[in-house]
């Protein structure tokens, strides 16, 4: 199993900010590496650079998908304040750029909110949801559900049977495979759940993110997450996914919008 922290390790260039790494083939939806985990490398590399602990905000596009295999992280630090760092972090793979972010690092804490107008998603207890499996069916494999734990809500998943709900929300329970708690930074796997919302309106296929913004809201407690991930609306080849995640206390801790492409029928 490729741990997170393994499959998301780096080497320093000296004191240049740039940065060696090893793409994990086990974090891939099909043949393509998942758009939250690069984004996470992104994230791990700019943590090394800022004075500031915590991930808190993250916008990245995707010009390129990287292949498994070696690549290569530069960080440039934009502006860094009293209260936060802001940078910009680039993946390059044989000398292309692949995928890049503007992030912000600060300071987050495990308290909770002054106020919030989101109420927690309420699915079946984890046990109760099912598992997705890591064989997609049709010769199709999801790498990323050897190494992340997912079982989906029942009323979520008539997709898999072809009733889909056509509600466009699908919600979820996520652990790391590997047993670890999740931290701002893994969080982003979380923030990017499979199937995409498309299956809830029955369309089915490949939704490669073109863009996917995040912020980290808080430090999850130990334990699962909730996910609900949902679209608001899907035209002209494009859809919008918005995902919000709560930790074992009912905290939210993050959200995230991203667009996606998506052939309609």
């Amino acid at each position: 199993m490729a741990h997170f922290q393994t499959a998301t390790a780096l080497a320093r260039r000296g004191d240049e900010p740039v940065f060696d790494t090893e793409l994990d083939p086990q974090w891939t939806i099909g043949a393509k590496l998942h758009g939250g985990y690069l984004l996470a490398v992104l994230a791990r590399a700019a943590a090394e650079v800022s004075s500031h602990p915590h991930l808190t905000a993250i916008s990245g596009s995707f010009s390129v998908a990287p292949e498994p295999g070696p690549a290569v992280v530069e960080v440039e630090v934009l502006r860094e304040g009293r209260g936060l760092t802001q940078l910009r972090a680039r993946l390059s793979q044989h000398g292309a750029p692949c995928t890049e972010a503007l992030i912000t690092q600060g300071v987050l804490t495990d308290g909770d909110a002054w106020w919030s107008g989101v109420d927690p998603v309420e699915i079946p207890a984890e046990q109760d949801c099912l598992p997705v499996p890591a064989d997609g069916g049709g010769g199709f494999r999801i790498g990323l559900m050897d190494v992340v734990e997912q079982r989906i809500d029942p009323a979520s998943a008539g997709f898999a049977v072809g009733q889909p709900s056509r509600k466009g929300v699908i919600s979820s329970w996520l652990r790391l495979a590997d047993g670890a708690d999740w931290d701002p930074v893994s969080l982003l796997v979380a923030l990017d759940p499979v199937p995409p919302i498309s299956y809830d309106l029955g369309i089915a296929g490949w939704a490669p993110t073109v863009q996917f913004t995040a912020y980290l809201r808080g430090i999850p407690a130990p334990g699962p997450v909730r996910v609900r991930m949902r679209a608001g609306e899907v035209g002209g080849d494009r859809m919008d996914e918005v995902a919000e995640l709560w930790d074992e206390k009912n905290r939210l801790i993050g959200q995230a919008t991203q667009i996606a492409a998506v052939r309609i029928p």
